[in-house]
Parts: structure tokens; sequence; C-alpha cells
């Protein structure tokens, strides 16, 4: 079975406050359906091409459907009611070859 990826890049952060309230929520959620964090980088981040030099996240899953299922799982909405508008993403779920 294809593993299943969360790829999330911060555009920008406009309420430090509420990315520090998502972390708390968001990792017992993600962990709760086996997502493993390949990284969450929060200061070497080396950008190229149209890249910018914010936080990075890569989390593994077991399969794609399980990726679905944690994103849209009720304790990940909590975690994304804490971050509100307090940051803009570029949020994928993808398939693994």
């Amino acid at each position: 079975m294809k593993k299943g990826h969360w790829v999330v890049v911060y555009r920008s952060i406009s309420d430090e406050s509420a990315v520090k309230a998502y972390g708390p929520l968001a990792l017992p959620a993600v962990e709760a359906f086996g997502g493993r964090f390949l990284t969450r980088s929060f200061s070497q981040v080396h950008p190229f091409e149209a890249g910018l030099p914010l936080r990075a996240v890569l989390v593994e899953f077991d399969s794609y459907e399980t990726a679905l299922a944690a994103h849209e799982s009720e304790a990940y909405r909590k975690a994304l009611e804490a971050l509100g508008s307090g940051a803009e993403r570029d949020f994928r779920i993808v398939e693994g070859v």
C-alpha cells in the first residue's frame, strides 16, 4: 500500500500565538492516525525558486486514505480552529510512490 503524506509550507504567519496554540492540538491529532513527522522545520529552511524561508512540515502516514482521514478528524479540526487565520499555508495531501 502506498503511503500518504501531508506537505505543508507556510507562506506567511500573521499571528504567532495562533500558530503556537495550533501545535499542541495538531500533534496528538496527527499521531492518533499514526502520522510520523519527518520534518517540522522552524529554522533550517533553504528555499529555492519560488520558495519562502518559512516553516515546512512533512508528515508520513501508512496510507493516503489515513492521511485524508486524519485531516478530516474532529481533533484536527479543533487544531485548525485554534490556528484560524493566523497563518497562510500551502497544504497538500499526496500519495507516495
